[in-house]
């Protein structure tokens, strides 16, 4: 667990983080350099990739990617090659499955997974100038979880989508393409759903997760991961459940309406649903922090994370008294809130600025990786509500937790049939990869 203690740095007084914030990641101006944990994941997209290295430019060539672990525990993958492929129509197609809604339909669930597959494979033949090719692990399928985590029983299917067509192998075409992969895979998909006897008890729609992203984000290691807090991290909005034990629900569900029609910004909002928590005890704050319950997954995803090397950073426009330790139980690196300003045992019902909203918080991720000596480029943000649309916008991946259509539809991908280890099927991993 990381011990979090208060610093200092300039420009950012809502900072809560560890002393290993000060250390630089490693990546040369050539190379990303990555851990033993990514060796098996990186290798399966590229031996995939390896497959149509015919339709690729000539200069672009993944070989001679180093997978040989050396003295320091690293391989390395050549940057030159990650930012010219992004420039491309190459992309990387990640289904996830809840398993449950296979077995709904009848049938033996191996029998389901080929056709789930077959159907992929049908899409293929239905579009000649793409090339699908899948990619290959031992097995793709979440095994039995002993550990206090709650995840989702899922089946993950990987492929790589590129034109086989050399004239639509341009730069100039790639964000057309994706809009076109995205509303025909959807679609084509979407049949072999409406198959399913599933029903809203079983997940609905959201028993099935398609992420169509840029293959060069599977392949470029990423170094900081940042997560928003409330409904992301954890399952609760703080201000609600201060608002439920303040008797003050119905006042602040206004001022929330208020702003949601545009009539106050965030700042006002904020502003005036804290004034209403005036006197509220210390001893309210720890019975709501008590209640507070981390989102299904999340203990995984970081325990995974960190096994592979990522930093971790909480930006959160909720309050440090709960952000950090919500930090320390996940062993999250560096935590950033507003400060909930007490006295005398009590919430005196004034705000301390600046106060984290989204400009904040996308300011707050560029000070973090300039810090950390990254581009933005290796930084994934995560979160459910517009205030981390901002943030996600300047990262490589911008990923919607359970969120409201308005984000699900600005992200990078949406996370809708997991908890939140779908974070790791959305940066390419399988199921099997897992802590």
């Amino acid at each position: 667990m990381t011990k979090n203690t208060t610093t200092n740095h300039q420009n950012n007084p809502n900072s809560v983080t560890s002393e290993a914030a000060a250390t630089p990641l490693n990546a040369t101006a050539n190379f990303a350099r990555f851990g033993s944990g990514m060796t098996a994941h990186l290798k399966a997209w590229i031996t995939a990739l390896q497959k149509a290295n015919d339709l690729l430019p000539s200069n672009l060539r993944f070989d001679d990617v180093d997978f040989e672990q050396g003295a320091n525990d690293q391989g390395k993958i050549s940057l030159s090659l990650i930012e010219q492929l992004e420039d491309l129509p190459v992309f990387a197609l990640s289904v996830v499955v809840q398993k449950h809604a296979l077995r709904s339909s009848g049938g033996s669930e191996l029998d389901k997974k080929s056709d789930f597959e077959a159907h992929i494979a049908e899409w293929a033949q239905q579009n000649p100038l793409w090339q699908i090719i899948k990619v290959v692990r031992s097995t793709d399928e979440l095994q039995d979880h002993s550990g206090s985590d709650r995840l989702t029983s899922v089946l993950t299917y990987r492929y790589i989508l590129m034109p086989s067509d050399t004239t639509i192998m341009q730069p100039g075409k790639k964000s057309a393409a994706a809009r076109l992969l995205d509303e025909g895979i959807t679609a084509h998909l979407r049949q072999f759903i409406n198959t399913l006897p599933i029903t809203s008890d079983l997940g609905g729609d959201a028993a099935i997760d398609c992420h169509i992203v840029s293959l060069a984000k599977m392949l470029r290691p990423h170094r900081v991961a940042v997560f928003d807090m409330d409904s992301t991290l954890i399952e609760q909005e703080v201000i609600v459940e201060l608002a439920k034990h303040a008797n003050i629900g119905d006042q602040v569900s206004e001022i929330t309406e208020s702003a949601m029609r545009g009539e106050i910004d965030f700042d006002t909002s904020f502003t005036e649903r804290v004034a209403l928590l005036e006197g509220l005890s210390t001893h309210a704050l720890d019975d709501i922090q008590q209640q507070l319950t981390l989102s299904a997954g999340a203990r995984t995803l970081l325990a995974t994370l960190k096994s592979l090397g990522y930093y971790t950073v909480l930006v959160s426009g909720g309050f440090t008294y709960f952000a950090q330790r919500i930090a320390q139980e996940l062993g999250i690196d560096e935590v950033y809130a507003n400060e909930l300003d007490i006295e005398d045992g009590a919430v005196t019902g004034n705000v301390q600025l600046p106060i984290v909203n989204g400009e904040r918080k996308a300011l707050i991720v560029q000070q973090v990786a300039k810090r950390m000596q990254l581009p933005l480029s290796q930084v994934i943000c995560v979160g459910d509500g517009a205030n981390d649309l901002p943030m996600m916008a300047i990262a490589d991946l911008g990923v919607a937790y359970h969120a409201k259509p308005i984000v699900r539809a600005r992200a990078d991908a949406a996370i809708n049939a997991t908890g939140l280890e779908g974070v790791l099927y959305v940066l390419g991993y399988a199921a099997q990869d897992l802590l």
